[in-house]
């Protein structure tokens, strides 16, 4: 996905928010890619979730801020920021910080588990995450109430335009079902048994699973949006 989680593909060198300034505060931009509407009330309320999961789960490793900025590729002051919750972080940042903990995507961004029951998740107050730009949006289809193993998405992709999205966690699945419009779907080589990038084209209806641990692309070669339903699958449970 993105993945969720994106844009256009991420240029070498230093991540985004370095290039800004170790001080800065984040921002949406092409580089970034992700993040939520700044509009969206839910995404400050999202600020101290994550900051209290993130520093939860990196001393729970030993891990201090300046090793942590080693390993995920994000300066040590915006991993302050976010531990504190004065920085709400785009969503690149998000799967950054969890590949380096080696935790789901969700992981980061639940809040304390409840005790089971019905859930009923009401469209008016679905978190949508969206692309700079718009093109690409993905809405979240399962609670945040606490790690999982396979998380639920609706995509969104626009007419004509494409999505590039990094390699996901180690033996991540990504099962696929196109229920509107056209969708080529293109794996990177190092995830397939050729060798050389596929290119797998989609109609309504079609669906594809493939390893999601390698960068791939979604492609809307339609000319309308096309509508995704996306299951991801993570190797094993984290945290």
């Amino acid at each position: 996905m993105k993945s969720v989680r994106e844009s256009s593909p991420r240029k070498k060198g230093a991540p985004a928010e370095d290039r800004r300034g170790a001080g800065a505060e984040p921002t949406t931009s092409a580089d970034e890619g992700w993040a939520y509407p700044p509009a969206e009330a839910e995404s400050s309320d999202l600020a101290p979730v994550v900051g209290a999961n993130l520093r939860r789960m990196r001393m729970r490793r030993g891990l201090s801020l300046e090793k942590l900025s080693q390993r995920s590729g994000v300066s040590r002051a915006m991993l302050g920021q976010i531990e504190l919750g004065q920085s709400a972080p785009t969503i690149n940042v998000l799967w950054k910080i969890a590949r380096a903990l080696d935790v789901t995507f969700a992981t980061l961004i639940t809040a304390t588990r409840e005790a089971g029951g019905t859930t009923v998740l009401r469209k008016e107050n679905a978190k949508v995450l969206t692309s700079h730009g718009g093109a690409f949006s993905s809405r979240a289809l399962f609670p945040f109430d606490g790690p999982r193993r396979a998380e639920f998405y609706e995509l969104r992709l626009a007419a004509r335009a494409t999505e590039a999205a990094d390699a996901h966690a180690p033996g991540t699945v990504e099962n696929l079902v196109v229920v509107e419009g056209q969708l080529e779907l293109v794996v990177d080589a190092r995830g397939t048994a050729r060798g050389r990038p596929e290119t797998h084209r989609l109609e309504a209806g079609d669906a594809v699973v493939f390893e999601a641990d390698v960068p791939h692309s979604y492609v809307n070669v339609g000319g309308k949006d096309c509508v995704m339903y996306l299951v991801m699958t993570y190797a094993e449970q984290a945290e």
